[in-house]
């Protein structure tokens, strides 16, 4: 709660504030560093950047000499408490692959930095906040745990910059929640305030004086003058549905001859999350070195799992086999903007964006986000956002768990079935998925393809350097998991009317539980048709199992294949060439796993056979690299494929279905 007494801080008195911070934690506020103003340990008030002023613009950063103020000449650097709770590099775990094929997993705790941040703005205070609200969605404890001991000594902005728009995302320009004391510059002294009650026991150490009459009404007059003298002011009413429903303006075509791609709006930005990993073997006693928050080291013959800051304009960021879904650099920048300033409100409640215009500032070609945005509005078409999803992850940390396989079956030249216990697994529904992983190599979102004798089964095609070592696992060897994830197939809605199962080679695993259930389920499920479609005869997984299931009155089963010699009975082709009356029943309910091409055509032929989109579910496949929607790289617009997915009723994707970029 706010102390409601304002009291002011003669400026003589500011070494006293930063004397007394430094009993307790480390000081870090700004300084002047390669020509800008960064945070930096400061021990006297000496140390802080007096007398500079910054002149911003787009593309355009300047420090000049001007006055005497200690804060309000300058607004924002390219530097923000970020880079300490969420740091561009830090370990997650370390993991060791013994050579009997034995797995180990050691978690890498956050340590809180126990510092005090002073000179920080509203938009930074914002910018905590929203990243808070990404991070603890995801169930990841450590953004928070660095920042758990922290103080935080803010300063409200009573000279706005040429780039700020704080006001018009509501964000600033004075500072409040989430600081434990406020500062606001007057000529020779310093409103402060104590939100917190860290904030007060600090204050109470200080030589300060209860403020003149009259003091709380300079203070809101001059917050009342700051809104007015922003830079700039962006239109944020609605503004998410309407860039997610414009994905064609030619707006984005404009822009994209200007982007270079470089990132360096994503890596000045307090907010953006972005992040990929890695899992080097060291080759040392002391492997891969210190990262922000302590040294790790790696013994040889182990390995870590590193987290590296990403950008969703790198060309990896949506990268999955066979290519990636935004090769061009407007694709990328429109991924971006949508995310940033739309589809963020829909995922974690908020926009993603804190009106400080570092991005604008650091933009080389100086792009203005403001100004795209009210280009962008000036056009048609609304997309409406989906319900804010319901509960967050708990205590997903990223470790993994050790799981030994029990079994391996051989289901074709390049798919291999591994037969997994684990206790984590257990309680798993049909169509979710979990994250398998060997120390040293990497990590893979695999469907769950069933369960059998209490072994969870992982039916995974050998494709990449992951998926063909897991190919490569004997019985008795031990891997990661984590999980289960995800949304799986909607068994309650399909009850009760003809089910059409609609699979595309190795997308029967994923479709293949809920098939069991079905199959064993006559009186729920009282007609299932499953349409199949493999390159090759060779290529048919499961088909003794599925041989099976025609002993059931209510199962109806298609085949069809690419190719195949002249020997071969059935049906070649396309499976939409096996969609009819017959197949898809009257009524019919439909479930798709496959390429998305195949699910583009088979959704066009299940509506022409009086099947809408409110009855057809697809589950699709995106980069999951993180599973938790923490790391950003597998977004479908508004939804997380690994959160709100993989399985979703088509009417909800279908604005995105086949959507360039999407």
């Amino acid at each position: 709660m706010s102390d409601p007494v304002l009291r002011r801080l003669p400026k003589a008195a500011l070494g006293a504030l930063i004397a007394r911070l430094g009993q307790t934690h480390t000081v870090r506020g700004p300084r002047v560093r390669d020509g800008a103003i960064v945070f930096g340990e400061v021990e006297a008030a000496e140390d802080l950047p007096r007398g500079w002023t910054d002149a911003q613009g787009p593309g355009r950063y300047r420090l000049e000499r001007e006055g005497e103020a200690v804060f309000e000449g300058y607004v924002v650097g390219p530097d923000s408490p970020k880079r300490a709770h969420f740091p561009a590099r830090e370990v997650l775990y370390t993991a060791e692959r013994r050579a009997d094929g034995k797995v180990g997993f050691a978690p890498v705790e956050a340590t809180p930095g126990r510092t005090a941040w002073l000179g920080v703005r509203a938009c930074d205070l914002a910018a905590e906040r929203v990243r808070g609200a990404v991070f603890e969605a995801g169930g990841e404890p450590r953004p928070a745990a660095r920042g758990r001991e922290d103080l935080r000594v803010a300063v409200s902005c009573t000279k706005p910059g040429e780039l700020c728009f704080c006001a018009s995302t509501g964000t600033g320009p004075r500072a409040g929640e989430g600081a434990d004391l406020v500062l606001t510059e007057r000529e020779d002294d310093f409103l402060i305030e104590a939100p917190s009650e860290a904030g007060k026991a600090v204050l109470a150490d200080l030589p300060v004086e209860p403020a003149e009459e009259g003091a709380e009404a300079w203070l809101d007059a001059a917050m009342e003058a700051a809104e007015g003298a922003m830079g700039r002011a962006v239109e944020m009413d609605g503004l998410p549905e309407k860039l997610l429903g414009r994905l064609d303006h030619p707006r984005w075509d404009e822009v994209a001859e200007r982007c270079l791609a470089c990132g360096n709006c994503t890596s000045v930005c307090p907010t953006c999350f972005c992040s990929t990993t890695e899992s080097p073997v060291a080759i040392s006693a002391t492997g891969i070195g210190t990262v922000e928050g302590g040294a790790v080291e790696v013994g040889a013959g182990e390995a870590a799992q590193v987290r590296l800051w990403d950008s969703c304009f790198t060309e990896e960021h949506a990268y999955m086999h066979g290519g990636t879904l935004r090769p061009t650099v407007k694709a990328r920048y429109r991924q971006w903007l949508t995310h940033k300033v739309g589809s963020w409100v829909a995922q974690f409640g908020t926009s993603g964006c804190v009106g400080c215009g570092r991005c604008i500032a650091w933009c080389p070609v100086g792009i203005d986000l403001t100004e795209e945005i009210a280009a962008l509005r000036e056009g048609e078409g609304e997309l409406a956002l989906p319900v804010l999803r319901e509960a967050p992850l708990e205590d997903e940390d990223l470790v993994p768990s050790v799981a030994e396989v029990v079994g391996v079956r051989r289901e074709s030249a390049d798919v291999v079935t591994l037969r997994v216990k684990s206790e984590r697994l257990a309680g798993f529904g049909p169509g979710q998925f979990t994250q398998l992983s060997l120390p040293g190599v990497g990590e893979a979102p695999i469907s769950i393809s069933g369960e059998e004798a209490g072994a969870i089964e992982h039916t995974i095609r050998g494709v990449g350097a992951v998926t063909k070592a897991l190919c490569a696992l004997e019985e008795g060897d031990e891997l990661g998991v984590r999980g289960p994830y995800g949304r799986g197939w909607p068994m309650e809605a399909l009850e009760g009317a003809p089910v059409v199962v609609v699979a595309g080679g190795i997308g029967l695993a994923p479709l293949r539980d809920a098939l069991r259930k079905m199959v064993g389920s006559p009186a729920s499920y009282p007609e299932v048709h499953l349409v199949y479609g493999a390159r090759t005869p060779d290529d048919v997984l499961y088909a003794q199992e599925m041989l099976g299931w025609l002993g059931g009155p209510h199962f109806r089963l298609h085949v069809t294949v690419d190719r195949a010699a002249p020997s071969w009975r059935g049906h070649i082709g396309v499976v939409t060439r096996l969609l009819d009356e017959e197949s898809v029943p009257e009524g019919a309910r439909a479930i798709l796993c496959g390429p998305e091409i195949m699910m583009r055509f088979t959704v066009e032929a299940l509506g022409k056979l009086g099947v809408p989109d409110e009855r057809i579910w697809v589950t699709m496949e995106r980069h999951m690299e993180c599973a938790t929607g923490t790391c950003g790289r597998c977004q479908l617009g508004p939804y997380f494929v690994c959160r709100d997915g993989p399985v979703f009723r088509f009417d909800q994707v279908r604005a995105l279905f086949g959507q360039e970029g999407f």
